[in-house]
């Protein structure tokens, strides 16, 4: 059975989603949604995000209960061309899950229950073999995993020579202290978790986001890209300068899942030799076709659809270079 190029470690969740005209407010009822359930989770989105754009396999650690939803995920995962030799089943422990309202916008609320995915323990990353790591050459983790198993990957990753990718989300206040800083070479907040790890009250413009990517580059993460839905990226990696990265315009119906497809598409772009702009660029048209979509894993395109969506308008393709 051939390696995995692309190592994920994180959160598998049942997403169990209502959309309906607005989100409601404390206390408010909201009548007249529709409900759907889907296999999501952080990492599970990011894993299959970056199968389906890379073509190829991917690795996954991780941690499921041993219940009809677990068993579920992993036969989807599986279908998705996911190692998934790495899930632990856990007994005592439900799989994740997240309750997810989506409005006539495509803004969404989230709360999640986190289940076995916080029995994802540093032992499950010692215990997967030396060549599953050696062979891949990027490594991604997000934060609904315990922090301690996510150093533990970031750990192993770096010592095998792979590209670190951390997403910091959920955002957690200990993501930009030095000793994670260091094992990361690309750190992917959104604004909102940007402006949280900042410890500021906001991130008002170019200048504020340019301070704060340097704070972090001297803790060690030299490529920081923020996403900030429809007005782009923000990239600044170990040169002087900023980069920003335009969004493409599309029709948002549904936004969960878009940032763990950016995540996963980034990851395949860069496990093919892209430059991390070109990879950014593929990664954001990645993101922009899954908002024009329902659900997570539902909503995350092919490597085809991709190619077709940029080659459908020259400024589109333009922009990927």
């Amino acid at each position: 059975m051939p390696h995995p190029k692309i190592i994920v470690l994180g959160s598998v969740n049942t997403d169990l989603v209502v959309n309906s005209a607005q989100l409601p407010a404390a206390g408010e009822t909201v009548i007249g949604g529709c409900f759907y359930k889907a296999n999501g989770g952080k990492g599970a989105n990011q894993a299959v995000a970056a199968a389906r754009t890379s073509g190829q396999l991917v690795g996954f650690i991780a941690a499921v209960g041993n219940d009809d939803f677990g068993k579920g995920a992993i036969r989807q995962l599986r279908s998705e061309n996911i190692a998934t030799q790495h899930i632990r089943m856990v007994d005592g422990q439900p799989t994740g899950v997240a309750l997810i309202m989506v409005d006539e916008r495509g803004e969404n609320q989230i709360s999640v229950a986190s289940g076995a995915n916080a029995s994802l323990s540093p032992e499950d990353v010692a215990s997967v073999p030396d060549e599953f790591f050696s062979e891949a050459s990027v490594f991604v983790a997000c934060l609904e995993s315990p922090i301690e198993t996510v150093i533990a990957g970031l750990k192993r990753a770096k010592a095998a020579g792979l590209t670190t990718i951390l997403n910091p989300a959920p955002a957690h206040e200990t993501a930009c202290d030095r000793e994670i800083l260091q094992l990361v070479d690309v750190l992917t907040p959104n604004e909102s978790e940007a402006t949280f790890l900042s410890g500021w009250d906001e991130m008002k413009d170019l200048e504020d986001a340019c301070i704060w990517c340097e704070q972090l580059q001297q803790r060690g993460s030299n490529r920081i890209i923020i996403t900030r839905g429809d007005k782009g990226c923000i990239l600044k990696d170990d040169s002087s300068d900023v980069c920003l990265s335009p969004a493409f315009v599309v029709k948002a119906v549904d936004a969960t899942g878009a940032g763990d497809c950016f995540n996963g598409a980034l990851a395949a772009g860069l496990a093919e030799g892209k430059t991390l702009l070109e990879a950014t660029r593929f990664a954001m048209a990645a993101a922009a076709l899954s908002v024009t979509r329902r659900g997570a894993i539902p909503s995350l395109p092919t490597r085809e659809e991709i190619e077709q969506f940029l080659a459908s308008d020259p400024e589109r393709s333009q922009l990927a270079l």
